[in-house]
């Protein structure tokens, strides 16, 4: 049944715009996944992905964006959320890259999450995104879809990225999080879902859902 979830799932979301780190993922540039995560944190997915190809024509490597001023970053990536903040992150975990890695990101959770700002989503992203590495990235709407449709009762994301560790096959992983996500941006909300026009409303338990649509 979850399988068979998942299928609908992608099957009506086939045709949605794909979440912005995907997009941007499609080269499978670990760096590129890193920064654009960066600069996603409370941002709107357009202004994600024209700031990260703004900024990634100037310097798409750790090298060649320390050589680019505090200044001319937070111009770049203007009007990104908390921009003079992500700034000053980028050119840290530019900074630490080459300091430490060679100028390579590294391809492990443990040395994702020593990295300054990175967080657990931002590490899974990369390694599954820019590495092809199997891992669950939870967002919020992961945490939201896999608790509502019954999947897992957790009470926060990392709580439902080991669940769901225990439940997707693995094969199932890299994927997860722009299939949820798209779904949950389009038709899934938080809040008065469209469950009216769900290929999976009959099969969802629709946990914690007080108004659908």
């Amino acid at each position: 049944m979850l399988l068979k979830t998942i299928r609908l799932i992608e099957k009506q979301t086939k045709n949605y715009i794909v979440p912005s780190v995907t997009k941007i993922s499609e080269k499978h540039d670990p760096y590129r996944v890193l920064i654009s995560c960066i600069l996603s944190l409370r941002t709107k997915d357009k202004i994600t992905i024209d700031a990260s190809l703004r900024l990634f024509q100037v310097a798409d490597n750790p090298e060649s964006m320390l050589k680019l001023s505090l200044v001319k970053i937070q111009k770049l990536i203007y009007p990104v959320g908390f921009y003079r903040n992500k700034s000053r992150q980028i050119l840290d975990a530019s900074r630490r890259l080459i300091k430490d890695y060679s100028a390579k990101v590294p391809a492990s959770l443990d040395a994702l999450l020593d990295l300054k700002g990175v967080g657990r989503k931002t590490a899974n992203l990369v390694l599954s995104l820019g590495f092809r590495i199997p891992a669950i990235c939870v967002d919020t709407h992961v945490h939201r879809i896999s608790n509502r449709l019954g999947w897992v009762n957790t009470r926060n994301p990392k709580e439902t990225e080991f669940a769901l560790e225990k439940i997707l096959p693995k094969n199932e992983w890299i994927d997860i999080n722009t299939t949820l996500v798209t779904f949950g941006q389009n038709l899934c909300l938080p809040v008065s879902p469209f469950c009216s026009r769900c290929n999976v409303a009959k099969i969802c338990k629709r946990i914690g859902v007080d108004k659908s649509r």
